[in-house]
């Protein structure tokens, strides 16, 4: 390849680069206009605010200046070999932009090819200033610039006292004491650019963290709602549907028997608008009593005979609500699908675990499947909440029926130290 064709190469990736910027700048400026006014009335601006454009290799071109010194020598003639030192100058410039372009892709900044173009710059650097000196010592803090940008990490401090000190000795060789100043310049501008690109790169990492962590919270919560909106409805139109036949049934040799049906299915969905609130706004806390109240009540209407055992110490009010979705949820599948005769529900508990189980004599045969690609309803999602809290949950056929069975740890501190078992209840 030759040379006329590498510099076409460069002036295109600097054009493209410039393009580029220039884009970024103005989608910046039209997210600070359509949002400036109003993060001074929200508090945006206190939790950050646009940043602008990230920084790229025009944040360091304007540090080419420090070579002019170098310049003016070569068109005044006073420069030994004005030809060696003009390609020399050219050879750094070219270099200097090549890195520093390449500095702000991490990929491109630990390639080979930015390493040795690092290497070549030091060497000439090197070799200007021992044949010229002078205002040629200036490419020393211009290389530590150079040096800043790419280098991260532990191993910047030694690269930046090595660098300097190679400048010290070669600026004292030509200069004298005048060298400390350039070897102090080195390791200035060697050590505040990395740090500051270092600090630019995690601020905006961090302010990508962030968003990815909004994001996935509010996943979470559509996850939550979706699910919780599937139980609580499922359970309760079930419930509804159940007494709606059972009135119907009733309502031409039992009037009154009918109206209590009717009466139930007021009070249950006036119930689901209340659950169903607290589940939008996520406070909502089940309590396993009344689930099992609500359980005996929905089994009795579908012609189930409901049995509850319930024993061991009291429980925790988030270990209830998880037992709670367990009951709502396999009780509503014994109505709907087991055609059971009875259903025993028992709650065991001792100061280290607590087990329910949900047993019918019905069918034996498994809710219905989820569609696919929807996940969190059913016992897939009470699985889900039961497997993070510890717990699990097992469900399948049994000998006679369909049986679901619960476990979930007892935290310590849950159990107060005196606290008396709960008697065996029997329904």
């Amino acid at each position: 390849m030759s040379w006329k064709h590498r510099v076409t190469c460069r002036i295109v990736e600097l054009r493209d680069a410039r393009q580029e910027w220039k884009a970024d700048r103005d989608v910046w400026k039209a997210e600070w206009r359509a949002g400036g006014k109003g993060a001074k009335n929200s508090g945006a601006a206190d939790q950050g605010g646009p940043m602008g454009p990230p920084p790229n290799g025009f944040a360091l071109l304007p540090w080419l200046l420090m070579g002019l010194g170098a310049f003016s020598n070569l068109l005044q003639g006073k420069t030994a070999n004005p030809w060696i030192g003009g390609i020399g100058l050219f050879v750094f410039n070219s270099l200097y932009i090549s890195v520093v372009f390449q500095a702000f892709d991490k990929k491109r900044r630990e390639a080979r090819y930015t390493l040795l173009a690092l290497i070549a710059m030091g060497l000439l650097t090197c070799g200007l200033a021992i044949a010229y000196g002078g205002s040629w010592l200036m490419f020393f803090p211009l290389l530590g610039l150079a040096v800043g940008a790419v280098v991260r990490g532990r191993r910047l401090g030694q690269v930046a006292l090595g660098l300097s000190a190679l400048a010290g000795t070669i600026g004292g060789l030509k200069e004298g004491w005048d060298a400390l100043n350039i070897a102090y310049g080195t390791f200035l501008s060697t050590m505040v650019t990395a740090a500051i690109l270092s600090l630019a790169e995690a601020v905006r990492e961090l302010r990508a963290a962030r968003e990815e962590l909004a994001h996935r919270a509010v996943e979470q919560e559509r996850l939550r709602f979706s699910r919780d909106l599937h139980d609580l409805l499922g359970h309760t139109l079930s419930v509804i549907v159940v007494k709606s036949e059972a009135a119907r049934r009733l309502a031409h040799r039992d009037l009154d028997a009918a109206l209590t049906q009717v009466s139930d299915i007021e009070s249950v969905g006036r119930q689901a608008l209340t659950e169903i609130r607290e589940a939008v706004t996520g406070y909502r806390e089940g309590s396993l009593t009344t689930e099992l109240d609500r359980a005996r009540s929905a089994l009795t209407a579908a012609g189930i005979e409901p049995v509850v055992r319930q024993s061991g110490p009291p429980l925790a009010a988030q270990t209830e609500a998880l037992l709670g979705w367990v009951v709502r949820e396999a009780v509503t599948n014994a109505v709907r699908h087991s055609g059971a005769a009875r259903c025993e529900i028992s709650v065991d508990g001792n100061p280290e675990r607590v087990r329910l189980r949900v047993h019918d004599n019905g069918r034996g045969a498994a809710a219905e499947p989820p569609e696919p690609g929807v996940g969190g309803t059913g016992l897939r999602g009470l699985t889900e909440r039961l497997g993070a809290a510890g717990g699990s949950l097992e469900a399948g056929p049994a000998t006679r029926g369909f049986t679901v069975t619960a476990e979930l740890p007892v935290l310590p501190g849950e159990v107060a130290p005196d606290a008396m078992p709960v008697p065996e209840r029997a329904g």
